[in-house]
């Protein structure tokens, strides 16, 4: 049998095979001693806008909650960041809900007044791109708007008929909920609706994106028991009613950690989500980036952590997680017989049933490498951080791919030192499954691109 397959490796070339947008994550030079929030990148990469408190050049000095600030791209490495100035700031919090494709308008948080102060009434702006800067913003009204909170977070979208917001508002659960508000043809935007308890806890919802399609949502809360005090959760939108939500998903650790994870926003165009964390920062919050090789960041669906259940456990048990699941044809969903072996300084082996379903009991303290295979299914490798004691339950799904002519599948960890084609040594473990597809199907022919 002859075949055809496709390899994609995420290398330095991933971004177009331009150097500049993968030195773009270079983000050293915009990160301070202060608080730098809300971090968004310009469709052409060339400009990043962000909002920093307590600075002393804001328009309200060190207790200012926020200006607007933007770097330029410098061709090696960004600018140094630069004030946004008068006009889209004043001395209340100031922040970017959205921005055009083509850059000739901002979309701002709230209100401004005549003389451009913190207006009385609340909501969103617009500033427009003039020959001698930004506008004064327009202010946008929104019937039934409110927020008690002290800032305002969230995202309007490209096209801007989309915002969502966390806000302190009429029927909010506890403190911050999440709302979304369309703008309609007429261009009214409609009153403000709650986006359920699905998304929303009795505690803190932030920091609401989507994704390109609007058919994700990303959110830091404080209300699910995660990593450390805010982490950020993704839930798929179910219909367009916007109040029927997936079960929100844990980001896992290579965004949460137990500092304070928030601003999670994507740019596919870039393969490239930015947020901001308190851990290992240079003072408060900073920014930092996010790499993933699907599009709109979208988690992997190839393994999903579906439902995460959280207990207090005692005895000799509170070291162990039982992991469970389907594993299921990516093209039919059928039921898959699958062997799956979770490898770290132990290794568990386990079985699918012809259902589908699987069920292991392993260390709640490790990193593992989970490699799934079956006759006839292209294996996958996938890594599962679960390191707390606080999991007693995590559901992972797995989809196989058939192998079959044509087929395309991604190489998540294949990667390359930067500038070079050295692999790094946690490519191996994935190669490896390559190599074992090849060795139990010595007709197929694969291409390797990247």
């Amino acid at each position: 049998m002859k075949y055809l397959f496709f390899f994609f490796l995420l290398t330095a070339i991933t971004f177009s095979g331009i150097a500049q947008k993968f030195t773009m994550l270079a983000l050293d030079p915009l990160n301070s001693a202060f608080d730098e929030q809300n971090p968004l990148l310009s469709r052409d990469g060339k400009t990043l806008w962000f909002t920093i408190a307590n600075h002393p050049q804001n328009m309200g000095g060190k207790k200012d909650l926020g200006d607007i600030w933007y770097a330029t791209w410098q061709g090696r490495q960004w600018s140094s960041p630069v004030h946004g100035g008068s006009v889209i700031n004043n001395r209340g919090y100031n922040a970017i809900a959205g921005l055009s494709d083509d850059g000739s308008w901002l979309l701002l948080f709230n209100h401004y007044d005549q003389h451009g102060d913190p207006a009385k009434t609340q909501g969103i702006s617009l500033s427009r791109k003039t020959n001698s800067g930004w506008s004064v913003p327009e202010n946008i009204p929104i019937p039934y708007f409110l927020n008690r909170s002290l800032s305002l977070s969230g995202q309007v979208s490209a096209e801007g008929t989309v915002f969502v917001y966390a806000a302190e508002a009429y029927d909010s659960r506890g403190a911050e909920d999440l709302y979304v508000s369309l703008k309609n043809s007429a261009g009214v935007w409609s009153e403000p609706r709650n986006l359920g308890s699905v998304i929303n806890t009795s505690f803190q919802e932030l920091s609401p994106a989507l994704s390109a399609d609007k058919k994700y949502l990303y959110f830091s809360s404080n209300g699910r028991k995660g990593y450390g005090s805010f982490d950020v959760y993704f839930s798929e939108r179910l219909d367009d009613t916007w109040t029927h939500w997936s079960v929100p998903s844990n980001m896992g650790s290579r965004v949460n950690s137990d500092g304070r994870e928030l601003f999670y926003h994507t740019f596919p165009e870039f393969n490239l989500a930015l947020f901001t964390t308190t851990q290992n920062s240079d003072g408060y919050g900073d920014i930092r980036p996010y790499l993933d090789t699907l599009k709109n960041n979208v988690p992997d669906t190839l393994i999903k952590i579906v439902e995460i259940k959280h207990e207090n456990l005692t005895g000799k048990d509170e070291k162990r997680t039982t992991v469970k699941g389907v594993v299921t044809n990516s093209k039919t969903g059928q039921p898959v017989a699958a062997k799956l072996l979770f490898k770290s300084d132990s290794v568990y082996h386990t079985s699918s049933n012809n259902r589908g379903g699987y069920s292991v009991r392993i260390s709640s303290t490790n990193v593992y490498n989970i490699v799934v295979a079956a006759p006839g299914y292209v294996g996958v490798l996938e890594k599962l951080d679960i390191h707390t004691f606080e999991m007693q339950v995590v559901e992972l799904n797995f989809k196989l791919q058939p192998i079959e002519i044509g087929a395309t599948v991604n190489l998540k960890n294949v990667l390359f030192l930067v500038g070079t084609t050295n692999l790094l040594g946690e490519s191996f473990d994935e190669l490896n499954v390559v190599v074992d597809l090849l060795r139990t199907n010595p007709k197929i022919e694969i291409e390797l691109a990247g």
